[in-house]
């Protein structure tokens, strides 16, 4: 199934814009917004500028009207189940935001912090499941920090497994002393 997102660009609204969004079955023909005819043809095609999506702008042959149409690849939806078993749509800012802090005064770049956030989503996406408890994800982070930076591991994994007290973060640390 693909997404269209139409924007509309109507001179006989005051060059307003209207958005409208329809989801077409494969092999589907674009139907015109203004009369709803399916005869449509395309007069130019090109990617979007972060390459995200195909515009198309398209002419009814019925009414002569112009439009634009966004083709967009529909995203999985993935969901992640908490500890407490309530479930929340996967939001990879979390995923940012914990890895900011973990790393904050340390010297990792903004950048190759948001790689290493798009290389844990991209395994979560190519695991083909649409849920994810939060442990797991917790998990790759701590996999990912422990890689690059065994401070930002510790402080992740302090919040992570809810450390009570000082002899888990000692526990934490022998371990990663053993590991070398």
């Amino acid at each position: 199934m693909f997404i269209y997102d139409l924007n509309l660009l109507c001179s006989e609204l005051g060059k307003t814009t209207i958005s409208c969004a329809f989801h077409a079955k494969k092999g589907e023909i674009m139907k015109c917004p203004y009369c709803l005819k399916a005869e449509t043809k395309v007069l130019d095609s090109r990617t979007t500028p972060d390459n995200d999506a195909i515009r198309r702008r398209r002419e009814c042959d019925e009414c002569n009207k112009r439009f634009t149409t966004y083709e967009r690849v529909e995203i999985m939806d993935i969901s992640v189940v908490k500890k407490d078993g309530k479930i929340e749509a996967f939001d990879r800012e979390k995923i940012l935001k914990g890895m900011l802090t973990a790393f904050e005064k340390r010297p990792m770049k903004e950048d190759k912090i948001e790689r290493l956030v798009s290389s844990i989503e991209a395994r979560i996406r190519n695991s083909d499941k649409t849920e994810i408890k939060s442990k797991k994800i917790g998990e790759m982070v701590m996999e990912e920090l422990q890689k690059h930076d065994e401070v930002a591991y510790i402080r992740f994994a302090s919040v992570c497994k809810k450390f009570r007290d000082a002899n888990q973060f000692v526990k934490v640390v022998n371990n990663l002393k053993t590991e070398v």
